[in-house]
């Protein structure tokens, strides 16, 4: 890992992956599908329906983008994962209800520990951005739940493929203008941060679920426990 010192020495620019590194999603989503499901008599945990629903996601997401024959929608592949769940559960369901569940995402809020921690960090004098995998229209109406105005927020729509892609780092750094070894990203998945770590970008992994980071040539630059503590590494100055 690098030296925190040459961390604030060097960087000027974090960038932030936005769904389950700035909001929760987890939390949030469970509250969303929990009243949802006892309406439906679903006897599972909304916990696991949650999980399932983020993991097949995650997967189509990465088919969408291997199979490199243009981008489909964050939206469209969201629906895909809901729907699939839904059948998986043997849940009966509307469209209506699909593209209900998935706007949820739109309303997530923050961890506790973000809004304060950001604040930190612009205060040392450090540039914020988003990069997300979310489309843009979803990334805007997100803006009001987050309450943060960051320098800019990046959809992934802009590069035409899912992160972690090194096309969408390689767009992120082109719009920042900046070099990517000057530019921290932070993540609370390894996947994420392999992928701009690969790319150049330097990396901080936020363990908020205490899990090992893995084996890979790309480690993290910074591991901390929480955005308290990359605040109080970053906006450090010596």
């Amino acid at each position: 890992m690098e030296k925190p010192e040459v961390l604030r020495r060097e960087i000027s620019t974090l960038v932030f992956d936005q769904y389950g590194t700035i909001v929760d999603m987890q939390a949030g989503l469970v509250a969303a599908v929990t009243p949802f499901l006892k309406t439906k008599g679903w006897e599972g945990k909304p916990n696991s329906f949650v999980t399932w629903w983020r993991r097949t996601h995650y997967e189509n997401s990465m088919i969408d983008a291997l199979c490199d024959r243009g981008h489909t929608p964050y939206r469209q592949i969201g629906h895909r994962a809901v729907s699939f769940v839904m059948d998986r559960s043997g849940i009966t369901y509307t469209q209506d209800e699909v593209q209900w569940l998935v706007a949820e995402i739109e309303k997530l809020k923050p961890f506790d520990d973000v809004l304060a921690a950001l604040q930190k960090l612009r205060n040392a004098g450090l540039k914020l951005v988003i990069l997300s995998n979310g489309d843009r229209d979803m990334l805007e109406a997100a803006k009001p739940y987050i309450g943060f105005p960051f320098d800019d927020v990046i959809s992934v729509q802009e590069a035409g493929y899912f992160k972690p892609h090194w096309k969408t780092y390689a767009t992120a750094q082109e719009r920042i203008g900046e070099d990517r070894s000057s530019i921290l990203f932070v993540a609370n998945h390894a996947f994420d941060c392999i992928g701009a770590k690969s790319f150049g970008m330097r990396t901080a992994f936020i363990d908020r679920r205490k899990r090992p980071f893995g084996e890979t040539p790309h480690q993290p630059d910074l591991i901390v426990s929480d955005f308290n503590e990359l605040a109080a590494v970053m906006s450090d100055k010596p």
